[in-house]
């Protein structure tokens, strides 16, 4: 073993006290598992751990560093790391540097916000979701571990935690309002950029989103030069899930745009971005600009050469596997690189078949951990394009103003 490597790993573990080894526990949900945690006693062993999972290693300190610096130890990070809270700060506001997702960042931060007479009060409001020896004299990191291995919360469900907090911290309450509204901003920010109107529906059951997509496909469109929808939800093979749990077809979105049921659409590209998770999974939820239903048992897409289905395209992109918890990192993946190859490649003039290609080879096929309710496991993302567009499909932008990240 590296010495050099052994020796940081021994003195940062000497230097961590109880109350730091609980916060950075927390902070590696996502990437080990919540029983491993559960047994860990003392730094050591976490720094053990993280080694074992390969997050950290000789030459590769970055997750470290990121951990240090969230629980404010600046002074391991500068002695040990050679790093500091400006560089630290500069470096994580690089997209995807960061390891620690947002979901975790903003319930680290409601913790580290809350006083001791908050965390009692919390801690009184779940007495009746959780037994009261999982509450009593437990940190308040130990409590929403608790509440996420009962359901209580989730990545794209935090609504407990807001009805608890909304009568004594509103201001926190309304942090994670702020968070939610932002979980798509790459999409919306994008689109706007190219000069999109956009608009968001969310938590829409089955019928609901096929009255949604029908009416914007039964609108006056003829003023307008694209289409372009997003469905995030999770489903199986051609069908997705509204938050009822019924399912919807993929088929019954494209027909409704077809050029008889939307003859002001005629001739324009009608896009389809669509991101699915597979598998046995929670309540989930439906945001999207327009969303579709139709019966459960018809064929899949039907993207063929008949004029009626013209100039329809539909991206893909399904996560295989049964999650505990939405991932961050893998959820949202493929919009997170979908977004970023069309801020780099749109002001070139590169046309959109070529972008999702590009996009298809980086992401497609790639295995990621996750970590269910007990064991880890590996997931793909698979990705596929069907298109019936007669024309590459270009995208104007405003020149002179970037895309403001």
């Amino acid at each position: 073993m590296n010495t050099n490597f052994s020796k940081l790993r021994f003195e940062v573990s000497e230097a961590l006290v109880p109350d730091e080894l609980e916060a950075l526990k927390f902070l590696c949900l996502g990437h080990i598992p919540m029983r491993k945690l559960e047994a860990i006693q003392d730094a050591k062993a976490f720094l053990e751990v993280l080694e074992e999972k390969g997050l950290i290693e000789p030459g590769n300190l970055d997750f470290l560093r990121e951990l240090l610096y969230w629980i404010g130890r600046m002074d391991l990070l500068a002695t040990h790391l050679g790093s500091s809270r400006e560089q630290m700060e500069t470096e994580l506001l690089v997209r995807g540097k960061a390891q620690v997702s947002a979901y975790r960042q903003l319930l680290y931060t409601i913790t580290e916000d809350l006083t001791p007479e908050d965390v009692r009060s919390v801690k009184f409001l779940l007495q009746k979701k959780l037994p009261k020896n999982k509450l009593q004299d437990k940190s308040m990191f130990q409590v929403l571990m608790e509440m996420e291995k009962n359901g209580l919360i989730k990545e794209d469900d935090l609504t407990m935690l807001k009805d608890i907090l909304k009568s004594f911290r509103a201001d926190i309450k309304k942090r994670i309002d702020i968070y939610e509204e932002n979980k798509n901003e790459p999409v919306k920010r994008v689109f706007k950029w190219l000069q999109f109107e956009t608009v968001e529906h969310m938590d829409l059951e089955a019928k609901e989103i096929y009255r949604k997509v029908k009416e914007y496909s039964e609108r006056d469109h003829s003023n307008m030069d694209c289409f372009i929808c997003f469905i995030f939800s999770h489903g199986e093979k051609d069908k997705i899930k509204g938050v009822d749990d019924e399912f919807v077809n993929i088929k019954e979105l494209v027909s409704c745009f077809s050029e008889s049921n939307c003859p002001s659409l005629a001739g324009k590209p009608k896009v389809f971005f669509i991101q699915a998770w597979q598998g046995s999974v929670g309540h989930p939820g439906v945001p999207g600009e327009a969303d579709f239903s139709g019966d459960a048992e018809t064929d899949a897409i039907p993207l063929t050469s008949t004029r009626d289905l013209a100039d329809i395209l539909v991206a893909m992109s399904t996560l295989q596997g049964s999650l505990f918890f939405h991932s961050s990192e893998t959820g949202s993946l493929y919009i997170q690189y979908l977004c970023d190859k069309m801020e780099l490649l749109c002001p070139g003039g590169t046309d959109l078949e070529t972008i999702l290609v590009t996009v298809n080879k980086e992401v497609g096929g790639r295995e990621f951990k996750v970590w269910k309710q007990m064991p880890e496991e590996k997931l793909k993302i698979e990705t596929q394009i069907i298109t019936t567009l007669q024309k590459q499909l270009i995208f104007e932008f405003p020149r002179g103003q970037p895309s403001e990240r």
